[in-house]
């Protein structure tokens, strides 16, 4: 059992209940195994009361479908009860990896499907759950997070439909593209995780020659948005830091977007030393792959990329010709959103799971406890690098 499980002793806000959304199955399924395991290794007479009434149970998970009409109307429907539960739904809002039929034909579900989904299932719980927890990794629309013109603000609105108008009281999401867009529900919960510290351990765990030190490893943000993170890799691990700035052609505008002229270097020497480089994304990896091409052009040693979300929405094909031609050395994301059974066959790529860490905060909430303790992953993360030899 966990040690941060095992110090849990608030008395549960209520009953435990977790909900799947489509292409959370894998997910869900992991978590309730770590919240299985935990509670039965601390069971005890004194447990066994009202106060803990439903809180030892075979599985945690509600029964959910959400069937569709021919048109591709969808509705959601639980079969299981709800009632005073402490529920939490685990939805990932970019898993293009589920079909439904529509018309005779097979559509690959989008983001407004999957949010779609999401405002069903909590209409269906009709308003008898204690309370609702929403689970979103990536965060919906968390890149339209500002307006620059007339423009429509995606990300604000769909937060504040889902607490304000459907009675979600907490927002869990991870490495938001800017988590300043809580603002939009300033009264309700809305924790922005990084993962940090799992990411920190795959690398150790799988570069057995790594060495944490400034001569030898650097850190590099690939634009100017990304440094906060970077920062905190770089403190963390005693390293130094860089940074790219992209140079966009602001007279153009190309698929809503400006385009990226060059990307420009500003740190200290990357020659013969390995980089990390952190984001919160791979879209296309365009930007990634110039990034690390004007890295070897700076004689930079091994690259190691560090995402949390890999969508590669353009395919696989740049990373295998970059990663053949030695331009870089192995990509970390976790798996928090959809990977295609490709992707995980890649010599290159590395996944990260976040199951065990979606647990515990799902157990920390649950207990109406502290969630300072797992926000903050300094002291584990000083913990690891003393247990691989590092410090």
């Amino acid at each position: 059992m966990s040690e941060l499980t095992a110090a849990l002793t608030g008395i549960p806000v209520g009953p435990l209940g977790v909900i799947a959304l489509p292409g959370c199955a894998e997910l869900a399924r992991k978590i309730d195994n770590y919240l299985i395991s935990w509670r039965t290794a601390k069971d005890t007479e004194s447990m066994r009361t009202t106060s803990y009434k439903n809180y030892f149970r075979d599985s945690y998970l509600i029964h959910v479908e959400f069937p569709r009409f021919g048109t591709g109307e969808g509705k959601a429907l639980i079969l299981d009860s709800v009632r005073g539960l402490d529920l939490f739904i685990v939805c990932d809002m970019f898993n293009y990896g589920v079909t439904y039929d529509m018309y005779g034909m097979t559509v690959p579900m989008s983001p407004d499907d999957h949010f779609a989904n999401l405002k069903r299932v909590i209409s269906a719980t009709g308003g008898k759950a204690k309370r609702i927890t929403v689970i979103m990794p990536m965060l919906y629309e968390g890149r339209q997070h500002k307006r620059s013109r007339r423009e429509s603000l995606d990300c604000a609105d769909a937060l504040k439909e889902l607490c304000e108008q459907m009675g979600v009281d907490n927002i869990i999401t991870f490495d938001a593209h800017d988590p300043r867009v809580q603002n939009a529900i300033p009264l309700h919960g809305f924790e922005n995780i990084a993962p940090t510290y799992q990411m920190i351990k795959a690398m150790v765990k799988n570069v057995p020659d790594l060495h944490i030190d400034k001569d030898h490893l650097m850190v590099i943000s690939p634009d100017e948005g990304g440094m906060s993170r970077c920062i905190y890799y770089s403190t963390v691990l005693g390293l130094e830091l860089g940074m790219f700035y992209k140079r966009r052609d602001y007279s153009t505008v190309v698929n809503g977007r400006n385009p990226i002229v060059a990307h420009e270097f500003l740190g200290a020497n990357v020659e013969g030393k390995d980089v990390i480089i952190v984001d919160d994304m791979i879209s296309s990896g365009d930007s990634m792959i110039e990034v690390a091409r004007k890295l070897k052009d700076l004689h930079a040693n091994r690259i190691f990329i560090c995402a949390s979300f890999g969508l590669f929405c353009n395919g696989l094909d740049v990373f295998d010709t970059a990663f053949d031609t030695r331009m870089i050395d192995r990509v970390f994301t976790t798996n928090l959103i959809y990977r295609t059974p490709a992707l995980l066959e890649r010599e290159w790529y590395t996944e990260v799971d976040l199951s065990k860490y979606i647990s515990l905060v799902i157990e920390t909430l649950n207990h109406d406890e502290s969630l300072s303790g797992l926000l903050d992953p300094s002291d584990r993360i000083d913990d690891l690098l003393h247990r691989y030899g590092y410090r």
